[in-house]
């Protein structure tokens, strides 16, 4: 469970510390920040060590890796999402009181491969001050996607670049045998900055991959069902190029990887004319993006005389509502399994 932000640590907190490091991360209008990035993508590897007594504090950026961090520290830690859901984390912007949060944090982690956006610069400066973990660090780069939504191929083994951790699609936890992996980094992570508990670490990670492998094997049970030419799949934005490849479906998105772009209509008319000549029975929006490209390509598509539907709502950048199955990273995939394979079975 996601715990509450602890406001009680930042109260506490050391003014001078705390008044310090907003100046030094927001500066004052006409000022520049000169704060230097470090030359990787990623931060550098974590050398602290927990010194505290109770659980440990982390902030995570989205709900999908803070589900992950829960599940890995389990009683040891305690976590806090920036991006609850329905919030973009292409377009979050942070404030004072974000900085807060994560200057009263033991560790933060977060996605990593500009999903973040806005965040990204950030969050980079704080690797200097903070303990930081970009899940991305985990993840072989022979697995990410590059940019270009034309070619499905992975990057070649043994590119461990800094172009492709700067390059690559970030949206890798669609596909869940790759989150599966993602997390042995997270373990190893969290063992090495609270090695008296490294033994649970690793133990909770193994049951975490246990499950996510099964749900991974779920997954593809559930679409194989899907006739050929069916399994087509439009959705809002690019977000879904990973569960493509995992899962053997053709995705197109209305807008690019970030929901920064905007989808111009020589994109909506490509879609309309490969919706109609495919028969295609339905298209899907996402529960943190605006449904009104997807609005405007349905009723292109009827104009043409096809009848499509709305196959239903999917989880892309966050997690479902809490309270909901979608609440966690494995409820919000199984609903994704569900909703596609319902909608392009007719």
């Amino acid at each position: 469970m996601v715990a509450p932000i602890n406001l009680f640590r930042v109260v506490i907190a050391p003014a001078n510390f705390l008044l310090w490091g907003l100046l030094w991360l927001f500066p004052c209008s006409g000022c520049r920040d000169a704060t230097p990035l470090p030359s990787s993508p990623l931060p550098h590897p974590i050398t602290e060590t927990y010194e505290g007594t109770g659980p440990i504090q982390i902030v995570a950026t989205v709900g999908m890796v803070g589900d992950m961090v829960q599940a890995i520290g389990g009683e040891h830690v305690q976590v806090t999402v920036l991006c609850g859901p329905g919030v973009d984390p292409h377009l979050f912007k942070p404030t004072r009181d974000h900085v807060a949060q994560f200057l009263a944090s033991d560790l933060i982690v977060y996605a990593g491969l500009h999903l973040e956006g806005k965040l990204n610069d950030l969050l980079l400066r704080l690797s200097h001050q903070r303990p930081i973990y970009a899940v991305a660090q985990g993840i072989d780069p022979k697995y990410l996607l590059p940019p270009d939504s034309s070619d499905h191929a992975p990057a070649k083994a043994g590119d461990v670049s800094s172009e492709i951790y700067n390059t690559a699609d970030p949206h890798a936890w669609m596909d869940v045998a790759i989150w599966a992996e993602a997390g042995r980094g997270l373990a190893d992570c969290l063992s090495r900055f609270d090695p008296q508990n490294a033994a649970d670490y690793q133990a909770n990670y193994l049951a975490y991959q246990r499950q996510l492998l099964a749900l991974h094997e779920f997954g593809q049970q559930r679409l194989a069902k899907i006739k050929l030419e069916q399994r087509i799949l439009v959705t809002s934005h690019d977000a879904f190029r990973y569960f493509g490849r995992a899962y053997n479906l053709r995705v197109e998105g209305v807008q690019g990887l970030s929901t920064e772009s905007e989808a111009g209509l020589q994109r909506l008319n490509g879609l309309v004319d490969l919706l109609v000549a495919k028969r295609v029975p339905a298209v899907f929006v996402e529960s943190s993006v605006s449904a009104k490209n997807m609005q405007a390509l349905i009723e292109g598509v009827q104009a043409r005389g096809h009848q499509i539907s709305l196959g239903g709502e999917l989880h892309a950048d966050s997690l479902g509502p809490a309270n909901t199955s979608a609440s966690t990273y494995q409820g919000m995939m199984r609903h994704n399994f569900e909703t596609i394979a319902a909608a392009l079975e007719e």
